[in-house]
């Protein structure tokens, strides 16, 4: 039998975990979801699951069984399986839910409205950061069937379930929203929120997902992504109060403290928080066969960067879709992937074999640190910090340049992205001011945020940019040919600057953290960029770092555009603030 040399083990390690946390990531890993109700049917657990389920529709009249009328249509269903686990790491339940394949639904005939907000993944982390600095309570809500609670209005037929006694011909016509309709979230949504604002809760208006409730200097919120609730606060009271209510009206699990979220895993110490998505970076490892494969170094390689003129079509394109579909939500807690995953998704309609390669490149570098994820610390003053920058004419098909930017709180990342440019810039220093706008917008809502939770941002945010031209256009007052055509952006940046919410500030270009958002780089400066956005592993290895690969790298290519000898690479991980996880 062939033995690899990169065995998955000597890139993760659990000896850093305090106790408590090693438990809730072990049940993560040993517990096991089937993939289709064949599988399911074959465990007892599972059976009972979905028998519960049976039950709760029932009990619900979510249906009635009838024959299909004429000229109308049954969609089909599927079954999802999930496992809910409590503060501890235990098995909370196992959980069934009957799905209706909603994409088979009519527009106009059996659905209308369907927009519904969910939380945005930047609202989390700012809400996450501001746990830890404030030191507030931090719990998760589970809702059971929480879409049943949501009336339905369109006439909509479902395929009967496997476990139901019915005739032949007969189908379900639905009476409540089930989970996989189209208008499915949006009655839920509706119903919770006229829930919530009778006892009291509003809506954020930079967020509707967000609900908040203040008494005196205590606050209440509440953060709602589907079924699945985040509840933090200094307001022990108002919590249980809270919990209680929901308990009484929709039945909800309380699952203790926040520990495992949309695929997030959140390990909290006195330090701050951090946030991973290892199992979800293990699975993805484990699906596409690359448990077992060599390492390179950066996800990708400086020579490799121009691919889009290969013409070699892959004859079928779903893998690649759903790997960067996957890789897309990653990117929550992996900025360092961020650009070449923004790169790699211009070519889904139709990708070459060489993107299907450069693709393989990023999970062998995710290989390297499974952990790794964001560190949200507990010190750190309430400023937002942004670093903006752009690389021209980096398209070649296009000659569009790229955004980038990283924004922290306090020391924390909070938000960050790479995206083409709208338009064409005839110049690098348009590219820099559409960057700089585009990012002036991202603090200019933060602060708005902070607002809605009534927490004073008193120092201007400050703004980093490397593009001397720039910073002078949005600091005087003339407009002339060099900025007419980005006259819009000029007057929003400079507005902000004049109102001194944002402070602009120049920056060494070799400290441009936003550069990795912007292009590919090599080995050393990707590495100290790295090591400056504020990332941190806390399942490497105790001893021999699995970020020291230079033994095992397979493109350890060189540059001479490294940063300068007194600029020292450091490690991803911080061992100092790894320990504390121990506790």
């Amino acid at each position: 039998m062939h033995k690899s040399n990169y065995l998955i083990n000597s890139y993760v390690s659990l000896a850093r975990l305090s106790p408590h946390f090693k438990q809730v990531v072990l049940s993560l890993d040993t517990n096991i979801e089937p993939e289709n109700y064949r599988i399911a049917a074959q465990q007892e657990k599972w059976k009972r699951a979905m028998q519960e389920e049976l039950e709760a529709l029932k009990q619900n009249a979510t249906w009635s069984i009838l024959p299909l009328p004429p000229n109308k249509i049954a969609i089909g269903y599927k079954w999802v399986y999930k496992t809910k686990y409590n503060a501890d790491g235990s098995v909370n339940r196992y959980k069934a839910r009957l799905v209706a394949k909603g994409y088979d639904q009519l527009e106009g005939l059996d659905y209308f409205e369907t927009f519904s907000p969910v939380a945005k993944i930047t609202t989390i982390r700012v809400l996450l950061s501001l746990v830890v600095i404030n030191n507030w309570h931090l719990k998760q809500l589970d809702v059971n069937n929480a879409f049943l609670h949501g009336d339905l209005h369109e006439e909509v037929y479902m395929q009967v379930p496997p476990g139901l006694a019915h005739k032949k011909d007969h189908v379900c016509l639905l009476h409540k929203s089930i989970y996989g309709l189209k208008q499915a979230s949006r009655q839920w949504y509706a119903k919770l929120s006229d829930f919530l604002i009778s006892y009291g809760y509003k809506h954020a208006t930079t967020d509707h997902s967000l609900f908040l409730k203040f008494s005196h200097s205590k606050i209440t919120a509440l953060l709602v992504y589907v079924d699945d609730v985040v509840l933090t606060g200094n307001d022990l009271d108002e919590i249980s109060s809270i919990t209680s209510l929901l308990h009484d009206t929709f039945k909800i699990k309380n699952l203790g403290d926040l520990t495992y979220f949309l695929g997030f895993e959140v390990a909290r110490s006195v330090t701050g928080i951090h946030l991973s998505q290892r199992k979800y970076t293990l699975d993805l490892l484990k699906d596409t066969g690359m448990f077992d494969s060599a390492l390179v170094s950066t996800p990708m390689h400086v020579s490799k960067h121009k691919v889009a003129e290969n013409t070699d079509i892959l004859p079928d394109p779903t893998p690649y879709r759903r790997l960067i579909g996957r890789l897309i939500y990653l990117t929550h807690t992996r900025p360092d992937i961020t650009y070449v995953v923004h790169f790699l998704s211009q070519f889904v309609a139709a990708p070459t074999s060489q993107h299907h390669q450069a693709s393989m490149c990023i999970l062998r570098y995710l290989k390297n640190a499974p952990g790794q994820g964001i560190f949200l610390q507990a010190t750190g003053d309430l400023q937002f910090k942004a670093f903006s920058d752009s690389d021209w004419a980096s398209c070649s098909a296009t000659h569009r340049s790229v955004t980038g930017y990283v924004i922290y709180l306090g020391q924390s990342p909070i938000s960050w992205k790479s995206k083409k440019q709208p338009t064409v810039s005839r110049s690098s220093s348009k590219a820099e001011y559409r960057a700089l706008a585009s990012t002036t917008c991202e603090l200019q809502w933060l602060i708005h945020l902070m607002h809605d939770l009534q927490i004073q941002v008193s120092q201007p945010s400050l703004l980093y940019c490397d593009n001397q031209s720039a910073i002078q256009i949005a600091s005087n007052q003339v407009f002339h040919e060099r900025t007419k055509h980005i006259e819009i952006d000029c007057h929003i940046v400079r507005e902000k600057v004049q109102q001194k919410l944002i402070k602009l500030l120049p920056i060494n270009t070799h400290l441009q953290q936003a550069d990795i958002l912007t292009k590919a780089l090599p080995t050393p400066t990707f590495r100290f960029l790295c090591s400056k956005l504020g990332m941190l592993n806390i399942y490497s290895q105790l001893e021999g770092d699995s970020q020291n690969i230079k033994s095992k790298e397979t493109d350890g290519a060189t540059s001479n555009n490294t940063p300068s000898a007194n600029m020292t690479v450091t490690a991803f991980t911080n061992n100092q603030q790894c320990t504390l996880f121990l506790s």
